[in-house]
This record gives structure tokens, C-alpha cells and sequence, in this order.
């Protein structure tokens, strides 16, 4: 489990393959506060709900990182 932001930005991005392309990244901060959607909450069943807020806040952080370019 990432223990912060460069971290869980590497394992996104370099492990994972996964493009932080700003739609998918709002894609996934819609989700992630939709606490109906079913992958959220399979998320935080295994997760947790400190680490569901703490991956929000990254993908919030790479959403500011994005527009600001």
C-alpha cells in the first residue's frame, strides 16, 4: 500500500500502466464520493475508509497537478 502521493502515483502510473489523464482522473474522484457506486463500496470493504480518503485526496492532488499545466 502506498505510503504517499509519489508512491501511489508510481504504482498508478509505472506498475499499473495507467494514464493520469485528467478525464480519468475526474472519472475516478466521481466515483470514489458516489458512496452508492458498487467499486467504491468494495473499496473501503477492503481498504478501509482512512485509505478511501487518502486515495481521494491523491486523485484530488493529480486532478490540481493537471490543470495547472
Amino acid at each position: 500500500m502506498p505510503a504517499n502521493y509519489e508512491e501511489w502515483k508510481y504504482c498508478i502510473t509505472v506498475k499499473c500502466k495507467i494514464s493520469l489523464n485528467l478525464d480519468y482522473v475526474r472519472e475516478r474522484i466521481d466515483s470514489l464520493l458516489d458512496e452508492e457506486d458498487y467499486h467504491t463500496q468494495k473499496f473501503i470493504e477492503f481498504w478501509g475508509t482512512n485509505h478511501h480518503a487518502q486515495t481521494l485526496t491523491w486523485f484530488q492532488k493529480a486532478a490540481d497537478e493537471l490543470t495547472e499545466k
